[in-house]
């Protein structure tokens, strides 16, 4: 079975997925040097919406920086995410418009309350996508995602290079755990039209 309909498999059933080892060594080294090239363009990630947006640290404490869909260093990147969209749309007809995604940088010791990914009011983003470019990275470093399951339950998802995690956007409210030194992610969310 592909990993596309692997994760088509998973979106169906339990609602999410861990993918270790999504990204291989090469694009994973890749996408770090992109990461720390662009380091001085990251701003401070709000909460909120348009008016309502706001920076506050008590919440989050990671900054970001959004990626184009058409930026040339990025181009394996959003190809491959568009290749899963186009999965995704085709085996569970969710209409799934666009991708938007950033880049995110935890420091040590911050972290993101629990949230679900989904602004008041609105439903448009479908499927959460996060895959981590943390190398070297070990289980006492922290910064797992915890993901708060339907039955009450967690999974703690430990941050390792080149992972993937998908999940519905909807339906699982998450955070994430303080890390022991800075956390790097590549977090985004397929959205349909409102």
């Amino acid at each position: 079975m592909s990993i596309d309909l692997e994760i088509v498999e998973a979106l169906t059933g339990p609602g999410y997925l861990v993918l270790p080892n999504f990204l291989d060594a090469n694009h994973l080294a890749q996408l770090n040097e992109l990461f720390a090239s662009r380091e001085e363009d990251f701003v401070a990630a709000g909460v909120g919406r348009e008016a309502a947006l706001q920076v506050r640290q008590d919440i989050r404490g990671d900054a970001v920086l959004w990626v184009e869909n058409d930026d040339p260093a990025m181009q394996q990147a959003n190809q491959r995410m568009r290749d899963l969209q186009q999965t995704l749309n085709r085996e569970l007809y969710l209409g799934l418009d666009e991708l938007e995604w950033h880049f995110a940088r935890y420091p040590a010791g911050s972290f993101y309350q629990r949230h679900l990914d989904q602004h008041r009011h609105q439903d448009s983003r479908v499927v959460t996508v996060v895959q981590y470019l943390n190398q070297n990275w070990h289980e006492d470093d922290g910064g797992q995602l915890r993901i708060y399951l339907d039955d009450e339950q967690t999974l703690d998802v430990t941050p390792y290079g080149g992972t993937l995690v998908v999940f519905l956007s909807n339906r699982f409210e998450h955070e994430v755990l303080p890390a022991r030194r800075e956390r790097r992610s590549l977090t985004g969310w397929y959205r349909r039209r409102p």
